[in-house]
């Protein structure tokens, strides 16, 4: 995508929120946690993968075992656009497919929306938002379309080079990755994420479906423009990171992060 019609596009995504029959229906999800503001510190916001329309029962148990495990903290498991769960919950808006096709500008205005809506039920605590995989990079296209929305952002498995990620998925056969797709790219959105954002990414050393690479440009990219960030490779994982302790980790430092200036000086570790 050329930077003018990044810039057209990034200004779409910011209004697509609003409009003069107010904003669209906020996305479902379950919440795990403290629930009155005077009890939360910590406000995570976690984002599934792409899939067939039904999210696994596992993706609430990992977003319920991030708030077990860090004290007085709101976890919320979302459902993006058009998917639902087995527990009977379904986020309005057309799902995409599972070729990179599902990071448009309307999608991330309804993940941002309701990001903001949270916010403003939680507005003294700290917003970390995680995603997994395609909610990975839904969540790299909010840090850098909305700056300053969420204060922390932890990917794992994140397709953040998106154009040569599906064409390294079209090699492997499978899936729709071949035909032109309207998504952002997170690597584009780089130059929009707020200084004061701190980021960690992930990426499991045995993951086939989105290798190192694809997530590693998009830190050196943040690490050059000076903002707080965290490459990690897991050794003996794969791809599915949301259990993962490494993972809950990542989320209790950055909420224990002062909200200060930049740090000088990022860090991406092999």
């Amino acid at each position: 995508m050329r930077w003018r019609e990044l810039i057209l596009a990034m200004a779409l995504a910011g209004c697509a929120g609003s409009g003069t029959n107010g904003r669209p229906p906020a996305l479902a999800g379950q919440a795990f946690g403290p629930d009155a503001a005077r009890d939360v510190r910590t406000l995570v916001l976690v984002l599934h993968g792409d899939g067939d329309g039904l999210v696994p029962a596992d993706f609430a148990q990992a977003t319920h075992r991030i708030a077990d495990a860090i004290p007085d903290t709101r976890a919320v498991a979302l459902l993006r656009p058009g998917y639902r769960d087995s527990a009977g919950n379904q986020s309005p808006g057309e799902r995409g497919g599972m070729g990179g096709d599902s990071y448009t500008a309307d999608r991330i205005a309804a993940v941002a929306d309701s990001i903001l809506r949270w916010r403003k039920r939680y507005p003294q605590a700290r917003t970390v938002l995680v995603g997994q995989s395609g909610g990975a990079a839904m969540a790299a296209v909010v840090a850098g379309l909305r700056p300053g929305l969420v204060d922390g952002i932890v990917l794992a498995g994140c397709p953040c080079m998106l154009p040569e990620w599906r064409k390294y998925r079209a090699r492997r056969g499978g899936g729709d990755f071949a035909r032109p797709v309207t998504s952002f790219d997170p690597l584009m959105t780089v130059g929009g994420v707020a200084p004061q954002t701190r980021v960690t990414l992930l990426v499991g050393a045995d993951d086939a479906e989105t290798p190192q690479r694809f997530s590693r440009a998009y830190a050196e990219a943040l690490a050059l423009r000076g903002i707080a960030t965290d490459y990690h490779v897991l050794p003996g994982r794969g791809h599915d990171l949301l259990a993962d302790g490494d993972l809950i980790d990542a989320v209790r430092r950055i909420a224990a992060a002062p909200g200060t200036a930049p740090m000088r000086n990022a860090m991406v570790t092999p």
